[in-house]
């Protein structure tokens, strides 16, 4: 369908443009020697509004003999006759229109002023199809810029979501390697722990697996399943692993999923030796914070390894919310602080 006749508004501005045309057509007609003003004004008035959807099909034209492709002799060639065609049906229309109003007199009025008027009114018609056609084709040039702008983010969205799905799909083998390897550790030392290590990781995965596949889960169930995580690793620490989570107020807060839980392996790495793990949350102006601690030693020689936990964070935050979110680091006083935030989004503002 045609833009203008797609939104009563914008025919309501065309046709009003084009009633300001009649008025500018309607003075030929009431020249000295014509036609009285209100009869100028009967006769080109609707004469006007017929003309403009006359000019509606340069858009037509325009879409089917598009800039770039089209040669430049074409183009004139295709321009001219479109405006010729049209000039001379709206001037036959125009002839029948002046025999149906005129009567009598003004009849005489017509027939002895319409041969002068039938150039100007050509011309007339030719000038407002062409510059119809020329509107139209800056129409379809906005059009194709904002289909091509359109098409751009949808490769920038497609991008993400694939930078995205890589990036989680990361998260699995490093948890499992990390897992296996504590799980093979037991079975020497501690077979039930290490069956019951098994059981808890199934458990685990399931969750995971369930909650892993959505684009955004809350932080309570976020925190749900880095506490699920941490049982598994209690089986292997014992009591020597502690968890302390605060923050439920700021659970219903949207997060991606399996964000923590990168972060709560790193902070098991440094608990060796045992201690608390605190995961904290809070909301502040329109920010959700979370931060985890683990106790850790000054001293400790630094550990090898992929360096992934971190950098997946990172990446999967920059993904998402570009500069809308941050990952700070800082070791003090014997404590290893890392702190995410992000923007605070609920289920029910996202709807």
């Amino acid at each position: 369908m045609h833009p203008i006749l797609a939104r009563g508004r914008r025919l309501a501005l065309y046709l009003g443009a084009w009633t300001l045309l009649g008025l500018l057509l309607a003075a030929p007609f009431a020249a000295p020697g014509g036609l009285g003003p209100a009869a100028s004004l009967g006769i080109a008035l609707p004469l006007a509004l017929v003309y403009a959807f006359f000019c509606l099909s340069a858009w037509y034209v325009a879409r089917s003999t598009p800039l770039g492709p089209t040669g430049p002799v074409r183009l004139t060639v295709t321009a001219l006759t479109a405006s010729v065609i049209s000039s001379a049906a709206w001037l036959i229309v125009a002839r029948g229109w002046l025999q149906l109003f005129a009567r009598g007199e003004t009849l005489a009025q017509v027939d002895r002023a319409f041969p002068a008027l039938r150039p100007l009114i050509f011309g007339f018609a030719t000038l407002l199809y062409l510059l119809s056609l020329a509107v139209s084709y800056l129409l379809a040039t906005f059009e194709l810029s904002r289909e091509a702008e359109r098409r751009g983010l949808e490769g920038q969205v497609l991008a993400r979501e694939a930078e995205l799905r890589s990036l989680r799909a990361q998260i699995d083998p490093h948890f499992l390697f990390n897992s296996l390897h504590s799980i093979s550790a037991l079975t020497t030392a501690d077979p039930p722990a290490a069956r019951r290590m098994c059981t808890l990781l199934a458990d685990f995965l399931r969750d995971s697996l369930a909650l892993g596949s959505k684009d955004r889960i809350t932080a309570a169930r976020e925190v749900g399943l880095a506490e699920r995580f941490l049982d598994i690793e209690r089986v292997r620490f014992g009591d020597r692993l502690k968890i302390d989570v605060s923050g439920a107020g700021a659970g219903p807060c949207l997060v991606p999923p399996l964000l923590l839980q990168p972060i709560v392996e790193n902070a098991v790495t440094h608990v060796l030796a045992g201690g608390t793990i605190r995961i904290a949350l809070s909301r502040n102006a329109g920010t959700l914070t979370m931060v985890v601690e683990n106790p850790c030693e000054p001293d400790r020689p630094r550990r090898t390894g992929t360096g992934l936990g971190l950098a997946n964070v990172r990446a999967r935050l920059r993904a998402l919310y570009g500069d809308d979110a941050r990952v700070g680091t800082r070791e003090e006083g014997g404590v290893w602080r890392v702190e995410v935030s992000l923007p605070a989004e609920t289920a029910m503002a996202r709807e």
